[in-house]
């Protein structure tokens, strides 16, 4: 019985992604079609673009339609999840990324939509962390921490998948991994609701990436890329609460907040930094550069697709870290992902400054 159980969950869920890649795989070609037509091209004259043609950045709506579809003919209504207020915050977002995609919005927009958001997720669906495991010697949250801490976490980490949304394939990569990896851990925790939900975006973003490796031919836009946010940022927030809940028959991981930022760590450390450079340098923290993370390696000279595959194995690594070290306790373990993360910066430092002096030395290091 345990073992037709067992079937069943995994038949349903290779359905969900299967579906959800199809999904998108067959409505790519029609918006490609429309972008063309309608000249609906991305801004090649702007300075931080890295082609010299112009290309639809329409993939956010396939994603969009097929998570969607597959979310409504898969998930089941469960109390742990709110599904009508996670889709009420999708379609926000939809709204508001596709008007940006086609138009454009100003920054302070943004700002006020992504709040609106993540407040009625926060307050009306109850997506918040009450515990903070110790971190800082804190455990349990008063409401209105709790609150005020999940809603700056949500805008957080949807911000930071918009902002690696820079190079071919890159964030859709990262959701992949993201999502691909709360997906296992939902299923282990017995959270098959949470699953599918993870799965949907999963399938729906790999069947974007088939049109997005180098050379594309679509970008997802602000469309996909505040999607695949808001959704690991919801699933990030369920696992860490999720997993704080004892007394019950499912398995508990103690280590769930380091292991939420491994898994998250590559789009909130690049905004982290960024954001931190732009305010030291007396700028705005929302004004666009090309000092991210992954503009960074490609002038180290590596191809969009190395700089990808090198980002996502320091991701995995991470991951895998805190399975290998989970007893180390939370604290210790985000200061390891936080020190990892920085010695990585440090490395691409110097090497971009061994490259312009065209001399490799110990002095590269210190400035």
């Amino acid at each position: 019985m345990v073992e037709l159980i067992h079937t069943y969950h995994f038949i349903y869920n290779v359905l969900i992604v299967v579906i959800s890649a199809l999904i998108t795989l067959l409505a790519i070609p029609s918006i490609l079609h429309v972008a063309r037509a309608r000249h609906l091209y991305d801004d090649v004259g702007h300075f931080r673009k890295q082609h010299d043609h112009g290309i639809p950045r329409l993939g956010g709506v396939a994603i969009f339609i097929s998570f969607m579809i597959t979310t409504l003919l898969f998930s089941l209504i469960d109390k742990e999840l709110p599904i009508s207020y996670l889709l009420i915050s999708c379609i926000i977002l939809f709204a508001m990324g596709l008007k940006d995609d086609l138009s454009g919005v100003n920054s302070s927009t943004k700002f006020l939509i992504q709040f609106i958001v993540a407040a009625i997720l926060v307050l009306l669906g109850d997506i918040r962390i009450t515990s903070m495991y110790g971190i800082f010697d804190i455990f349990n949250l008063p409401y209105i921490p709790s609150v005020i801490l999940s809603i700056l976490l949500i805008m957080l980490i949807v911000n930071s998948f918009n902002l690696i949304d820079g190079i071919d394939g890159l964030a859709a990569t990262t959701g992949i991994i993201v999502n691909g990896t709360f997906a296992f851990l939902f299923i282990y925790i017995r959270q098959y609701e949470l699953a599918a939900i993870c799965l949907a975006i999963v399938g729906a973003t790999a069947g974007f990436l088939r049109f997005n490796i180098t050379p594309a031919k679509i970008f997802m836009g602000d469309t996909g890329a505040l999607l695949i946010g808001l959704i690991s940022a919801v699933m990030a927030v369920k696992f860490i609460e999720l997993s704080n809940i004892s007394g019950t028959n499912i398995p508990v991981i103690t280590c769930a907040p380091a292991l939420t930022a491994a898994i998250l760590i590559g789009p909130v450390f690049d905004t982290l930094r960024v954001f931190t450079l732009r305010i030291l340098n007396k700028k705005s923290p929302f004004e666009a550069d090309r000092n991210h993370m992954h503009h960074r390696i490609l002038r180290l000279g590596l191809t969009h697709v190395q700089t990808t595959l090198c980002l996502s194995a320091i991701n995995i690594l991470l991951i895998a870290m805190m399975f290998i070290f989970s007893d180390l306790g939370n604290s210790l373990l985000i200061g390891l992902i936080f020190m990892i993360s920085l010695v990585s910066n440090w490395i691409i430092t110097f090497g971009l400054r061994s490259k312009e002096r065209e001399n490799v030395a110990l002095r590269n290091f210190l400035g």
